[in-house]
């Protein structure tokens, strides 16, 4: 590094350790690179920083992978790849996003063992392309590859298999994971909904499976 060159940094939520709560890997312990959103408390990291904390973790316990998520992790791709160049290679790393910035995949995703799409319902119609957009940039990249849908409680089945047929249009090798939305109360159950969704969803493409996220304080993303 010369001296012009600038140091990469980031504003972080932590380096946790936990399990993960959703997708794919749920239920797997991880270490968690959670960037920073607007309301949380922020420490400034370099990515030689962030390396020297997760090698330290990953001397003094034993995990499966590594979790990269929070606001907009994308948005940091020069911090990511000076990160991910020193992170020991042996240990798996995925990136949870929602999907918003398809063009930063490939300039990571040599170090990704899987790319998680995770769309919550929550904001335009547009967010939707930019999540299929980001799954076909991770299959192109030749990266294990996951649409997990996270329902609101006012979110519609046919909004939900639109963007399962589409995810399986964009690649084949979309893993799609669905978490339901619980109902209120102290023993909360699913309805007959959930299966007759995931039947549905099937018609339209192989690969998908219900599944409860675990709640915190046990689960993280």
């Amino acid at each position: 590094m010369t001296a012009s060159t600038p140091i990469a940094a980031a504003a972080l939520a932590g380096v946790p350790s936990g399990v993960q709560a959703q997708g794919v890997w749920a239920g797997r312990r991880q270490l968690f690179i959670r960037f920073a959103g607007e309301a949380e408390t922020a420490t400034m990291y370099t990515a030689a920083a962030l390396v020297r904390e997760l090698e330290r973790q990953i001397r003094r316990s034993r995990f499966h992978s590594i979790s990269i998520g929070g606001r907009d992790p994308l948005a940091n791709v020069p911090f990511l790849q000076a990160a991910l160049a020193e992170i020991p290679s042996d240990i798996p790393v995925m990136l949870d996003t929602d999907g918003q910035r398809p063009g930063a995949i490939r300039d990571i995703a040599g170090r990704l063992a899987l790319i998680q799409v995770t769309v919550e319902f929550s904001g335009p119609e547009a967010t939707i392309a930019h999540a299929i957009t980001t799954i076909k940039a991770a299959a192109a990249a030749g990266r294990r590859h996951a649409l997990v849908l996270v329902p609101r409680d006012d979110t519609t089945d046919a909004q939900m298999l639109r963007i399962i047929q589409q995810a399986g249009e964009a690649s084949a090798a979309t893993q799609v994971i669905l978490h339901p939305s619980l109902p209120s109360g102290d023993t909360p159950a699913l309805d007959r909904r959930w299966s007759g969704l995931l039947e549905q969803a099937l018609t339209q493409h192989a690969d998908c499976r219900l599944a409860l996220r675990l709640p915190p304080p046990t689960g993280l993303r």
